[in-house]
Parts: C-alpha cells; structure tokens; sequence
C-alpha cells in the first residue's frame, strides 16, 4: 500500500464525515488547549510555591558563644543536606536590624543590646514539613543552641495547596484525555460504518484487517495535527500578544522550561498521539467486527 492512497484516503474519511470529523477536531483542540493551560498554570504555581517556600527560613538563637563554638556551630550547619545558605547575624547586626525596622523608638532598646547573635539557615526548597521538624529537632540538641524557629503553619499550608491544586489538575487532564479519545474513537466508528460495504468486499479480495486499518488511523492523525495546530497557534497568541495587552502580569510568567516551543510542542504531540490511539483503537475494534457474511 502506497503512503499516498493511504493519506488521499485519511483526507478522505474527513470528508465523508465531515460534521462528526469537525466534532472530534473541535473537542481535541479543547482538550489539548485546557492541558496546555493546566501545564501552564500547573508550571507558574509550582513555581510561586517553591519562591514562598525559600522565603521560609529557619532561625536558630544562640546562648552567648566565643568564635571558636560560633564557627564550629555553623560549619555543622553547612554539612546539612537541606541547608543550602547559611547567614550568621551578630549582636550588633541584629540591634542593626531591629533599630531599622523600628526606627527612632527603638534606637534606645537597640542600644542595649538585648537580642540574641542568631544563625539564619535556607533550607531546601524541595523539602517537605517532615524533613524540616526532623532537622529542627536535631538542631535544638546542638550545644549553644539556645532556641529554633521556623514557620510550620505556613508551609504546611503551601504543601497542602499544591498537592490539592496538583490532584485538582491531573483528575481533570485525565477526563479531558479520556473524552477526547472517546470522540475520535466514535468518529472513527462512524466512518467504518458508513464504509461497511466497502470494507467487506475488500476482505473478499483478500485485503488484511492491517491494510484496512491504516487510512483510519492516518484519519485520526490527521484530525489530532489540525487540532494541535489550532490550539498550539490559540496558546502562543494568547499569551504573548493578547493577554499581556489587557493583563500585563501576565507577561512576566514563564513558559515551562524558560521557551515556549517546550509547552508547544508537547502539546502538538500529544494532540497527534491521541488522535492516533483513539483512531487505532476504533479501527482495530471494528474492522475486525465487521463480518464478510453481514
């Protein structure tokens, strides 16, 4: 079988059902734009919530130390997998900071004196709340080390959000898939049955059930490219002309991976292979149902 029968024929079966083609077209080009939106989304949020995540720093008070234990205490710290920056704040510098935030009300307090030298570690932003109550834990135990404190609430709260936010979108992608190929897989039923008769005077000449099948999967490929096309073409122009122009905050998210080709062409392919499988798997199914002696 030549690549061009089996293309004239895919373009063909487009044609004969056009309504139920365009159909099948119009929801893949729905349902890899919402994916395509989900991924963008889904990418941004993972990113917002692993900047809050770095803001979160666990700080450590000390007792009052010589140099020797101070330097010794850091290195430790430093030999943490989950720390990835250590800062020491000094007497001086934390009266500094006080004596800034609160300005000349408490330039007198600060003169005193009274806070504690403190070590400022940045943890991992990949850690979970579990890691980060085992390493606080470990840390009180340190000689010197007079109180830790992080915040535990808040990052509870970011984990829980993401992980909702997470299962939200992988259910819903999952329903967009499984409806998609579902319309391809009765296009493509429609299309076998309106060439029924041809189908069995071609396996009474001896055509194989494989020889069959390919014009309809190449039908179902060709419905998954023009619906890629469409909804890789409505992303792109959404999100770099459009949207930017009425929301300007937009235009300062990233595409996943820093490009937009990668988000692009992921979902080009994926718009082609569902329309490949949901093809292929209607073909296979009822070609091979349909009898020679119906």
């Amino acid at each position: 079988m030549s690549l061009g029968y089996v293309v004239k024929e895919g373009i063909a079966g487009i044609s004969r059902a056009r309504l139920a083609a365009f159909t099948s077209m119009f929801s893949l080009f729905i349902a890899v734009l919402l994916l395509g939106l989900l991924a963008r989304l889904g990418y941004n949020g993972y990113e917002v919530a692993q900047s809050l995540k770095q803001s979160i720093d666990v700080e450590v008070f000390l007792v009052d130390l010589d140099d020797r234990t101070t330097n010794e205490l850091s290195r430790e710290f430093e030999q943490q997998q989950l720390v990835q920056e250590v800062t020491y704040i000094s007497k001086d510098s934390a009266a500094a900071i006080f004596e800034n935030e609160f300005g000349a009300a408490g330039s007198s307090l600060a003169d005193l004196k009274f806070l504690p030298a403190s070590f400022k570690l940045n943890i991992d932003p990949d850690a979970d709340v579990s890691q980060v109550d085992s390493l606080v834990g470990e840390i009180q135990e340190y000689r010197g080390v007079d109180e830790v404190q992080f915040n535990q609430q808040l990052l509870k709260r970011i984990e829980s959000n993401f992980e909702t936010a997470a299962m939200v979108g992988g259910g819903l992608g999952v329903l967009i898939l499984l409806a998609s190929m579902i319309l391809v897989f009765n296009t493509i039923r429609l299309t076998i049955y309106a060439k029924r008769d041809l189908i069995k005077a071609m396996k009474l000449v001896g055509a194989t059930n494989g020889f069959i099948r390919r014009p309809f999967v190449v039908e179902g490929v060709l419905q998954g490219l023009i619906a890629g096309l469409l909804a890789v073409g409505v992303m792109f122009g959404a999100f770099h002309y459009i949207l930017p122009e009425y929301i300007p905050q937009l235009g300062i998210l990233e595409w996943p991976f820093g490009r937009w080709y990668y988000l692009c062409g992921a979902m080009l392919l994926l718009a082609v292979f569902m329309g490949f499988w949901g093809s292929q798997w209607a073909a296979r199914k009822f070609i091979k149902e349909t009898s020679i002696s119906e």
